[in-house]
């Protein structure tokens, strides 16, 4: 059964439903956490909120007590996934958790009572969400060959950034648009919030919508257990986890370091995208009514980014994509320290963005090369694990940076959130640099 392991042939059918998935699931990812629903749960439910913290405030801590479940949790889910063969089973259950929980957002009322309802079901859904993404990602040896999984990951993560686009402008179009008592062109009224409530149900029914297909065309991991193994516990999960570093220290020390690498710059690049609206305002001078078309572009060139940067990854090597990505990365928002006015960071912004889905792609990629075939769940498990341990460091680092500057130089600007950015991106990059440059894909004994 290991050929059901890695693809020997690429199937159009699997890659085009495996992508599909990415493309439902940013209902959840933009139009809930990022762009919408977040931003009612704060400006709308919680405005009026009594106590000493705002609901930004509590806020951040769900999403921080979130991340800690999501390095917890995660490792020990691909781990189990991978010796049962229940790769997609897990996927299933936890894409139909996140479209209940994103449904049930609908009940939260523009009233600071129903905060709390709102902070648990956003705070479930992201780490039932980023959960996820350990068996999703996991099955791209799947549905693509050794040849060609750097342009199979460009595509899933392109349609993971065009689906996004289309379910936005749908939202704001339709429910958002406009002032008065009714918005959008749908005419939804704005009592009780009910234009923004209702985005919920659809967003659920999106992602639900485009999941289907994954479910139907890409095949069942056959389990890398023995069938009369005995069944593991979560204790012992948890040592076997643990047994899995140790191991992986002596024996696949590259592995390991890419995974502590690939931590420091994938904050980097969520830093990127959580504190460019924030720069695009304060320091730049962009109208906050054109930051969503500033959004929409963002992710736009990030898609043609990833698309064009996989075929890139297939003909030199992940890592020679990533460490371009960063360099490039680094030189636009170097210039943008010392830069004025929305021209020059609309051409500078959009740089960086186009830079970040060529990153995530081939990071992806790297670590599904590198992986012994039957694992994958495993090691993108660590790879949640990683990057959540290290989730605080671009948040600190911009705060740090802001306070650093304007004390040493007497300004009051936000502009140097950027270099704390930067800061982080480098990081990366050193840390990177000593990873082997480019290694033979793992899946190659199996498919030749």
């Amino acid at each position: 059964m290991t050929h059901e392991l890695v693809a020997s042939q690429r199937n159009r059918g699997r890659v085009i439903a495996w992508g599909l998935w990415d493309w439902g699931s940013a209902a959840f990812n933009a139009v809930i956490v990022t762009f919408i629903f977040s931003v009612y749960l704060v400006e709308g439910v919680g405005d009026d909120l009594p106590g000493p913290f705002r609901a930004a405030t509590w806020l951040g801590l769900s999403s921080a007590a979130g991340a800690v479940l999501i390095a917890v949790l995660a490792p020990v889910l691909g781990r189990r996934a991978d010796a049962g063969g229940a790769r997609k089973k897990t996927l299933f259950w936890l894409t139909f958790a996140v479209v209940l929980i994103t449904a049930s957002l609908f009940f939260v009322e523009s009233d600071w009572h129903f905060l709390w309802l709102g902070l648990v079901l956003l705070a479930a859904g992201s780490v039932i969400f980023e959960l996820t993404q350990v068996p999703y990602f996991a099955m791209l040896r799947q549905v693509s060959t050794p040849d060609d999984v750097g342009r199979v990951s460009g595509f899933g993560w392109a349609m993971g950034y065009f689906g996004g686009i289309v379910l936005l402008l749908i939202c704001y179009f339709g429910f958002v648009a406009g002032d008065g008592d009714t918005r959008g062109f749908l005419g939804v009224p704005t009592d009780n919030g009910l234009n923004i409530r209702l985005i919920a149900p659809l967003a659920a029914g999106w992602f639900l919508l485009f999941a289907i297909p994954l479910f139907l065309k890409v095949p069942e991991l056959p389990a890398t257990a023995t069938p009369d193994a005995p069944k593991v516990g979560i204790a012992d999960s948890y040592r076997g986890v643990w047994n899995d570093i140790t191991q992986m220290w002596r024996e696949d020390r590259s592995t390991l370091k890419f995974l502590i690498a690939s931590a420091f710059f994938r904050d980097g690049l969520a830093g990127v995208f959580a504190y460019g609206a924030v720069l695009a305002v304060s320091v730049y001078s962009i109208d906050k009514d054109d930051v969503i078309l500033f959004g929409v572009a963002a992710n736009v060139i990030s898609a043609v980014g990833a698309l064009l940067a996989g075929r890139w990854d297939d003909s030199i090597g992940p890592r020679s994509v990533i460490v371009f990505s960063l360099v490039s990365m680094i030189v636009c928002g170097t210039v943008l320290l010392f830069v004025e006015g929305p021209r020059m960071f609309w051409i500078f912004g959009l740089g960086l963005c186009l830079f970040v889905g060529p990153a995530q792609s081939a990071s992806r990629t790297y670590l599904t090369r590198i992986t012994t075939p039957g694992r994958e769940g495993q090691n993108f498990g660590l790879y949640a694990m990683t990057g959540r341990a290290v989730s605080f460091m671009a948040p600190l680092m911009f705060a740090l940076t802001i306070w650093a500057g304007n004390l040493i130089l007497g300004t009051d600007t936000d502009r140097w959130g950027i270099a704390g950015i930067m800061v982080v991106l480098a990081i990366g990059l050193l840390l990177l640099l000593r990873v082997p440059r480019e290694v033979e894909d793992r899946a190659r004994a199996i498919v030749g």
